[in-house]
């Protein structure tokens, strides 16, 4: 395939990086913060100054309006997408961009691995963790605005599965379109949910809910595309996270 491919790598604090020009690092909230030497996200057209609601999605909305390549992808500082399927769990391996290359011969979008929550559904693993009214607003305001993607909406909250972190690489065209129907919806649901009462953590709310659009978009759009592994940069406590998934089944949120 032909045409330049740039992955942001969306990050807050000083971080390894990639050492190759397929990866551009972009500090997020960087509005007001010192500089850590990265493609700040307040240059340009931006939302800096609303990561604290929006998580990642102010290094994507920035990488949108102001960044030139033919494909357009967001990866994290402390997750990637790799060309290998099964790592021991000291190895590091971020794709390359001769790998992704190779890729994109087949396919015009990248997504990772799905994530199975195997005993929850999408729906109530958000409800559990977070607040059902963002979920049922976003469902309305897709109603209103988007009627076409409802069907796909509702498929995908029953479903135990789907792509998460808001990590995915695209041909441009689908990566405008894309952003331009995900943020008009998140721009919306600002606008009409009442965030005042949230925790520091569920404010992170139009990052989180932007993690249950991509499949919407994709089914409702009818987009193939390959699913590559990815990688956690720092060791997972799982048994942390497993206590903190019985607490919120129980109703326990802190």
């Amino acid at each position: 395939m032909a045409g330049s491919i740039k992955i942001i790598v969306a990050t807050h604090k000083p971080y390894w990086m990639p050492d190759d020009p397929l990866y551009v690092p972009v500090q997020v909230g960087a509005a007001g913060k010192e500089d850590l030497g990265f493609v700040r996200d307040d240059s340009g057209d931006n939302i800096s100054e609303k990561n604290a609601n929006f998580c990642e999605l102010t290094g994507l909305y920035w990488a949108w309006k102001n960044l030139e390549a033919d494909y357009v992808g967001l990866a994290h500082y402390r997750r990637h997408f790799s060309a290998r399927q099964h790592l021991k769990a000291d190895q590091k391996y971020v794709i390359t961009e001769q790998e992704i290359r190779r890729v994109f011969s087949e396919t015009d979008v990248i997504l990772p691995v799905k994530r199975n929550y195997f005993i929850e559904t999408n729906y109530s693993q958000y409800v559990h963790a977070h607040h059902k009214e963002d979920l049922e607003l976003t469902r309305q305001i897709i109603g209103e605005k988007y009627p076409r993607f409802l069907q796909a909406y509702d498929e995908s909250m029953k479903r135990t599965y789907g792509h998460r972190f808001n990590m995915f690489v695209m041909k441009r065209k689908y990566f405008d379109a894309y952003c331009s129907w995900l943020f008009d919806i998140l721009f919306e649901l600002e606008k009409r949910l009442d965030i005042s009462e949230y925790s520091v953590n569920d404010a992170r709310v139009f990052g989180f809910v932007s993690e249950r659009l991509l499949d919407v978009w994709i089914e409702t759009k009818d987009i193939s595309y390959k699913e590559l592994p990815y990688m956690f940069m720092e060791k997972q406590d799982w048994i942390d996270k497993g206590l903190r998934f019985l607490k919120r089944k129980a109703g326990i949120k802190n």
